[in-house]
């Protein structure tokens, strides 16, 4: 099917005006609540993900440390996935000023500040999440040049953080890049993760993740990765025999606000979210691993014949020197900006390792 230039506009606009609905009707959901409490001001924070999560778990401790330290002067709502629309959504109701808080995931993020795409690159981040810790909190590259691109769309890059490892799940061992042959791994529709896998060998294959569990059953693809805790929730060790930990990658999430929305606010609030999202940081990490680790409990409780594959480092380093090539094909597909920040990044790590 070919789209006119026509038909075009006329899809960019219907996408226009179901964002201004969307925005409008949540408008007048959030006045009708506000007006029940009238006493408190609301700050609003919506989630990528379920109620349970591990973004759950930071939107919930962010909310019980701000209204703390407000003295229930401000009141934070959190919404779950689905209840304010999907990812995109949040994250340009959140650049409208519609929404206060989410987390946006770096592949979305990418579009408007390219250095966000380095997070899909293998074997980026350290393999000790202390290091990871400071580079993802403190990094002169991230909240630098990354953030300033970010508050382009007005939107405050205000933490990252990772959710897990990333873990693949198959019904064949793998454990060399020779493994992944004709194994069809299911991937985000990112073109840096198709072209990951196959730097690694398998059969890339974008689905949406609402497909995957099917999708599995009926042998359309043969594996996925994920972390251990969205592994669990959506029971894809129920159609997977064998979970593989490669050290390639950690899922990574930005917590955003609306940059011109922080700028305005009294100096003593924004002093609240700078406390609490520097007291979150340390948090998160421990509670992201509590997390995968009692889920992965889960998985084996239910399913004892689970196959448990931790590669060791020659392994590792095989599927490491394989994916070399992804550090140009960053810059091919997001540009010398990408590139830039990936060469900053990975000698921040470095120095932060010998330290």
């Amino acid at each position: 099917m070919t789209i006119t230039a026509s038909g075009d506009l006329t899809m960019s606009t219907l996408s226009k005006l179901k964002k201004a609905a969307l925005a409008a009707a949540i408008g007048l959901t959030l006045s009708s609540h506000a007006g029940l409490t009238v006493a408190a001001e609301e700050w609003k924070f919506a989630l990528e993900e379920i109620s349970g999560s591990v973004q759950d778990a930071y939107a919930q401790k962010f909310k019980q440390l701000v209204e703390e330290k407000s003295a229930g002067d401000i009141n934070v709502t959190v919404y779950p996935y689905g209840a304010l629309g999907e990812s995109e959504d949040l994250t340009e109701l959140v650049a409208n000023g519609v929404l206060q808080f989410t987390h946006g995931s770096t592949g979305i993020l990418g579009s408007t500040a390219p250095g966000m795409q380095v997070f899909s690159v293998p074997y980026l981040l350290s393999q000790d999440n202390q290091v990871n810790l400071k580079l993802l909190t403190e990094s002169p590259t991230i909240y630098g040049p990354i953030a300033d691109k970010l508050k382009t769309r007005n939107l405050r890059l205000l933490s990252m953080y990772p959710e897990g490892a990333m873990v693949w799940t198959t019904n064949k061992v793998v454990r060399k890049p020779a493994d992944f042959d004709n194994v069809k791994m299911r991937v985000m529709a990112s073109p840096m993760l198709v072209e990951t896998y196959k730097s690694f060998g398998a059969v890339p294959t974008p689905l949406p993740y609402s497909e995957v569990y099917g999708a599995l059953q009926l042998k359309m693809i043969d594996g996925q990765e994920n972390p251990v805790f969205a592994i669990e929730e959506m029971k894809f060790y129920e159609v997977n025999d064998v979970m593989t930990w490669s050290g390639h990658q950690q899922f990574t999430v930005a917590v955003l606000s609306s940059e011109s929305w922080y700028q305005g606010l009294p100096a003593e609030q924004r002093k609240i979210i700078d406390e609490t999202v520097d007291e979150l940081a340390p948090y998160i990490f421990e509670t992201q691993a509590t997390y995968n680790n009692e889920r992965l409990e889960k998985i084996k409780k239910a399913k004892p014949s689970i196959q448990l594959v931790h590669l060791n480092e020659a392994e590792q380093a095989a599927f490491r020197k394989a994916s070399q090539p992804m550090r140009d094909k960053l810059v091919d597909l997001a540009g010398p900006e990408a590139g830039a920040v990936l060469k900053a990044l990975e000698q921040e790590i470095s120095v932060l390792e010998q330290q």
